[in-house]
């Protein structure tokens, strides 16, 4: 047998392309991730790490690809798809009159000087308007996703640098979005006057929304209720991922771009009782698909042609995350926003992005750029992104010795970075309730007349939806999700309730609770001896069933014979705990 019967990529054995590709760096990057996990580093740079690995020492070869082959663009796209329905979801209708200012004035701001300056710089050295266009608008993006894993990652994700990062970012989605629909004008390649064809995007733009948001008032919210009364997670995750790919196919059937479509996809369900369901369901997929985009990064990566040109990769880096840096913290500050926050917010989105290199894609297929010039951006990119990390965790310390220094007064935070949906996200030392049949109504009433802060979680859509309009903190949402125990803030819980019967549910919770926050206050029911036991195992505070039943019952009849020297407690106790 020869050595090419080891081999995928030799035909011997019988294994499709994609599902060897999805093999090859699934592995690699769980390898090489962990060993910068023990350096304290961001899993992203370990992506783009093993797409380079892969991509630069023929490892491709043992799957039966090349660089260029469509599969690694069609596993990246469906990153980018997943990616920017998350954010329609995140994004909320509702938030935008709280951020719109900086998202629009701050972001606008930020995308025009950037891509000015770094058009003019482009011109100056020789290329044409339109490219020198293109590249401004290149640099002028962010990584979204670096931002706000990087923010989570060091648990600052409802910080006002985070909140004003996501509003400048949300702008840069939806105007790169946009500016895909003119790229085929920007370079002739389109039918009519230029003023027309402008005209005909915008049209086929402004119909596709209005025709999403008509689908979800008509048909998305009874089909979600329809769902969700089944109780089944896995129908509901296939109509969540239905959703996705549907309204995307329909924006990239419209020539309006699949990202456009998973776009508005997760804005449909934005104002949903189920967006928060959503998201616990989506994000794994999401996070995959990701780390398969930026491995395709590191792919497409090529070191010969780095190596001899080093220094202008070096140079360019640097110059993209000074500049970008000082444009965000600039344009923050002119919006009132603390040295501290601005920071943060700058060092977050200092990088060129995902959407970046999109665009460079896109353009290609019009008018080919240089290859070194596809390899510098892609570089300076992947360097930028990978840095990113490291420069918010800088960035903290830098903006606190500004204030205390007295180069910018401290100021409060802008009020509209808070928002509505990120009410949530704001609960702090609060009572999670999980389950609100009788047990957990009255647990609530009592908390709450305590002064205490509560949050309910429930998976009767009837509930939720009566909950949200009396205004009592809720999510549709399974407790024993991990991604829903995040978006309910365990991590800054005092206590958990888990109101209902089932001990089978509480105990596969319990696990993931004490993995978030250790030292929480855990209560449980039990109906028997049995259960008890396991859940005092496990630490949980239980309160029995049958015990506090048995104790109510015999304190009554007890009463009626005037037998008040008998103590029910001890009673029922003895026959309990006895053989």
């Amino acid at each position: 047998m020869g050595l090419d019967c080891l081999f995928l990529g030799s035909g011997v054995v019988n294994v499709s392309p994609l599902f060897a590709l999805l093999t090859l760096v699934v592995v690699f990057a769980v390898l090489i991730s962990l060993v910068l996990v023990r350096f304290k580093q961001s899993l992203l740079v370990g992506y783009l790490l093993s797409g380079v690995v892969i991509g630069n020492f023929g490892l491709l070869w043992l799957v039966g690809l090349d660089k260029g082959d469509p599969v690694i663009g069609h596993l990246a796209e469906i990153g980018v798809v997943l990616l920017m329905f998350t954010l329609g979801i995140e994004f909320s209708l509702s938030e935008l009159k709280h951020l719109w200012r900086t998202a629009l004035v701050g972001g606008g701001l930020q995308v025009l000087v950037t891509t000015g300056v770094v058009g003019l710089v482009a011109r100056y050295l020789g290329f044409s308007i339109v490219d020198s266009m293109v590249l401004g608008v290149a640099v002028a993006l962010s990584s979204t996703a670096v931002a706000m894993m990087s923010f989570q990652d060091l648990g600052q994700q409802n910080h006002p640098g985070s909140r004003a990062s996501l509003g400048i970012a949300l702008f840069q989605d939806v105007m790169v979005i946009i500016f895909f629909m003119v790229i085929p004008v920007l370079y002739g390649k389109g039918q009519g006057s230029l003023l027309g064809q402008i005209s005909l995007s915008a049209l086929k733009g402004g119909l596709f929304l209005l025709g999403a948001w008509v689908f979800g008032r008509l048909i998305l919210t009874p089909l979600l209720h329809a769902v969700a009364r089944t109780r089944s997670r896995e129908l509901f995750t296939l109509t969540v991922i239905g959703l996705c790919a549907g309204v995307a196919f329909a924006g990239g059937a419209l020539d309006l771009s699949l990202a456009l479509g998973a776009f508005v996809a997760g804005l449909v369900v934005s104002e949903s009782i189920y967006s928060h369901r959503i998201l616990a369901d989506i994000r794994p997929f999401r996070d995959l698909f990701i780390a398969i985009f930026f491995i395709s990064v590191g792919l497409l990566i090529d070191l010969p042609v780095i190596g001899s040109h080093w220094p202008q990769v070096l140079l360019g880096s640097m110059a993209i995350l000074v500049f970008k840096g000082v444009v965000v913290f600039l344009v923050l500050k002119m919006l009132k926003l603390a040295a501290r926050p601005a920071m943060l917010a700058a060092g977050s989105l200092a990088s060129t992005g995902e959407f970046s290199l999109v665009l460079i894609r896109k353009a290609g297929g019009y008018q080919s750029f240089d290859p070194v010039t596809e390899q510098m951006l892609l570089v300076c990119t992947a360097v930028t992104m990978a840095a990113v990390p490291s420069i918010i965790r800088c960035a903290d310390p830098l903006g606190k010795w500004m204030e205390k220094s007295g180069w910018f007064k401290r100021r409060n935070s802008s009020p509209e970075l808070m928002t509505p949906v990120q009410m949530i996200k704001q609960i702090h030392d609060h009572a999670i309730i999980c389950g609100y049949g009788a047990v957990g109504r009255s647990l609530n009433e009592a908390l709450k007349r305590c002064g205490v802060s509560t949050l309910v979680m429930e998976l009767n859509s009837e509930t939720v939806r009566a909950l949200k309009r009396v205004g009592q903190p809720v999510l549709f949402a399974d407790a024993t999700h991990s991604e829903a125990l995040d978006l309910a803030g365990i991590g800054h819980a005092r206590l958990v309730a888990f109101t209902f019967s089932s001990v089978a549910a509480t105990c596969a919770a319990v696990p993931l609770v004490r993995e978030r926050n250790a030292g929480i206050c855990i209560f449980g029911r039990a109906k028997d001896a049995g259960d008890v036991r396991r859940l005092r195992e496990l630490g949980v505070q239980v309160v029995h069933d049958e015990r506090e039943s048995a104790v109510a019952m015999v304190r009554a009849a007890i009463s009626s014979y005037g037998r008040m020297d008998i103590k029910p407690e001890e009673v029922v106790g003895d026959l309990m705990e006895g053989p």
